[in-house]
């Protein structure tokens, strides 16, 4: 098993996925896998669910529930298939679910077989259009799918919305605090952005100019 300070990250070894990146420094706990992805750091995690009130988290598809259950997908097999069941059969049309959906079923290549990894990740690509189409400017949404496509191997065909996404995400930061990202998603969104080298080091030193 690996221990990685990566973000959704692919490569091709002995004919399957498997994955190579330089690590994240953290001084948290990094992910483990052994699968084709590479999940969430505790520094990358979204939102900070924990400061939600109780009320907002009733339902096992309100939005802390699921950044919880992201979390937690992330370090852990079991976590992760829990995840993915809580969502299998959602058939509403609530695009921040979806979102989750999407990232679920992303998770859950990372412990399929080889047969059936690649299933999941077309599933994941499917359902996050989905929710991209019924919120196109929800950049939760959006950081869930650019996660994901921009570390894809580009022979899949999959990583159509990288340059569309990131865009978003560089814009919606910029315009921060009055872009509707809360400040833990902001410090999420810039440290991506600028630490995976997605943005020019003109817009990093934008990015590092902007207040909290």
């Amino acid at each position: 098993m690996k221990i990685l300070g990566v973000l959704f990250l692919f490569g091709l070894v002995d004919g399957g996925f498997a994955m190579s990146a330089p690590p994240l420094r953290v001084s948290t706990a990094l992910v483990a896998t052994d699968g084709p992805v590479a999940l969430i750091t505790p520094k990358y995690l979204f939102f900070n669910y924990s400061l939600l009130p109780s009320s907002s988290v009733s339902s096992p598809y309100a939005p802390a529930n699921l950044r919880r259950h992201y979390e937690q997908a992330a370090a852990d097999k079991a976590a992760g298939e829990k995840f993915y069941k809580l969502l299998a059969d959602y058939k509403d049309r609530d695009a921040l679910v979806l979102g989750y959906k999407g990232a679920a079923e992303a998770i859950r290549a990372r412990d399929a077989s080889m047969f059936n990894k690649m299933s999941y990740v077309q599933d994941a690509a499917r359902t996050f259009e989905q929710a991209v189409s019924l919120d196109p400017q929800n950049p939760e949404i959006r950081f869930l799918r650019f996660s994901v496509e921009s570390n894809l191997p580009a022979f899949l065909g999959l990583s159509k919305h990288v340059d569309e996404d990131k865009d978003l995400l560089l814009n919606a930061a910029l315009k921060h605090p009055k872009s509707g990202l809360d400040p833990v998603a902001f410090r999420t969104v810039r440290d991506f952005l600028v630490e995976r080298g997605h943005v020019s080091d003109e817009d990093a030193q934008r990015l590092g100019k902007v207040g909290e």
